[in-house]
């Protein structure tokens, strides 16, 4: 029976205290008791056990969860099996297709091109990827009134969407995912399947969740003149140390890719996901990064930081503060809006604008996104806590508010 195993410590990378390596932490990542930053020990360990049923229950394969309170961690397990058929137990440093928690890591990468004035939010998006001036409006063809811009690509009001959102004839027109359209076309290749597609809504007038951000993640190539994971790399994953971050899993750790159970738990049908170690025909900016619970908890504490981690400033406060601002206002939310109520869209991620009308407890201010295997993170400037869940399973809702629930139950003082 898989158990669950403690982690010591969080600075690059996650690594086992039963290999005997217990590497130095980084100040604000060093290891101490939950008592120490106003948090419960048996209260946090409900999270254990109810994540150890589950595994025992065959609901789910594993889980890597993380939990940093004021700039420290106080929990971190690796829970049952990273591999469940292969009977390979859960490691701390699994990686995980985090699919849309890839979103916010592209759209810091874009922000920081903002910083240097070598793009606006503001700017057309036709100004960089030129094939998507003139897009038209529905199965009627009507102009768009406006171009889409860069503000319209990070806050999903740009009229895009995804194919499997719906079953329109516009949504039948456009590739289920980037996760699939990745494995089949190159990029000039998916920018074409764009432009034959109508928009679905006006630019600027409803939020749909969309392509946008792999659209996002062309531009960001188009400025840097380079392919969009060597951004990645430069711009934060090497800033961040989150050497386990990446679109390709190399060789060399592909016995660490975490796997999900062959089927659904609930309904039996068949739940495939992509090889991480197989290489795509572009760089999915909206869902195709593969990280580590360890990387992901650097990159949501850089952004509770307000841009900087470890000494090194990856954007400035007030970058931050427009990331995780409401940039809705009264722009419709439309009938799928899925950050849920309470929430509002920022830059790349859903902002909290109240401590109630949301179902999940949080914080006014507390910011997430998960991806759509059921990885999950968010970050609470107010509480100042950092989570970071790792799973690969199609339970991700539930999930999301399982962990919400245990977590912020934990927090005494």
């Amino acid at each position: 029976m898989a158990r669950a195993r403690s982690i010591t410590s969080i600075p690059a990378l996650l690594l086992l205290l039963a290999v005997g390596v217990v590497p130095a932490a980084a100040a604000e990542l060093e290891r101490v008791t939950p008592e120490q930053v106003g948090l419960s020990s048996e209260r946090l360990e409900r999270i254990t056990q109810t994540l150890q049923a589950d595994v025992e229950r065959g609901r789910i394969p594993g889980a890597v969860v993380i939990v940093a309170r004021k700039d420290r961690i106080a929990y971190a397990r690796a829970i049952g099996f990273r591999d469940k058929a292969a009977g390979s137990v859960m490691t701390p440093d699994a990686m995980f297709r985090i699919a849309s928690m890839t979103k916010p890591l592209v759209t810091v990468a874009a922000l920081s091109l903002y910083e240097e004035g070598r793009l606006f939010l503001s700017d057309p998006v036709s100004k960089y990827v030129p094939a998507l001036k003139n897009q038209t409006v529905g199965l009627e063809r009507a102009p768009a009134q406006r171009e889409m811009t860069i503000q319209d690509l990070m806050r999903h009001t740009s009229g895009l969407t995804y194919g499997n959102r719906g079953t329109t004839e516009v949504h039948k027109l456009y590739p289920e995912s980037s996760n699939a359209a990745s494995l089949t076309l190159t990029m000039d290749e998916f920018i074409a399947t764009l432009v034959k597609a109508p928009l679905l809504h006006q630019p600027g007038t409803q939020w749909e969740y969309s392509l946008s951000t792999d659209v996002l993640g062309r531009v960001v190539e188009v400025v840097a003149g380079k392919p969009l994971g060597e951004v990645l790399a430069e711009r934060v994953y090497g800033p961040l140390k989150m050497s386990d971050t990446t679109f390709l899993v190399p060789a060399d750790k592909s016995g660490r890719v975490a796997q999900a159970l062959p089927t659904h738990p609930d309904t039996g049908a068949p739940y495939p996901l992509a090889d991480p170690t197989k290489p795509r025909k572009f760089d999915c900016g909206g869902g195709c990064a593969v990280s580590t619970a360890g990387d992901y908890a650097r990159f949501a504490q850089m952004l509770l930081n307000r841009g900087t981690l470890d000494g090194v400033r990856v954007l400035a406060p007030k970058t931050v503060q427009l990331m995780s601002s409401d940039h809705l206002g009264t722009i419709s939310r439309g009938p799928m809006y899925s950050a849920g109520p309470g929430y509002t869209w920022g830059l790349g991620l859903a902002v909290r604008q109240e401590n109630g009308l949301s179902a999940m407890a949080g914080s006014a201010g507390d910011f997430f996104w998960p991806g759509a295997y059921a990885t999950y993170w968010w970050a609470d400037p107010k509480a100042e806590l950092v989570v970071v869940s790792m799973l690969q399973s199609p339970l991700g809702r539930h999930y999301q508010q399982l962990l919400r629930a245990l977590v912020n139950q934990a927090i005494v003082e």
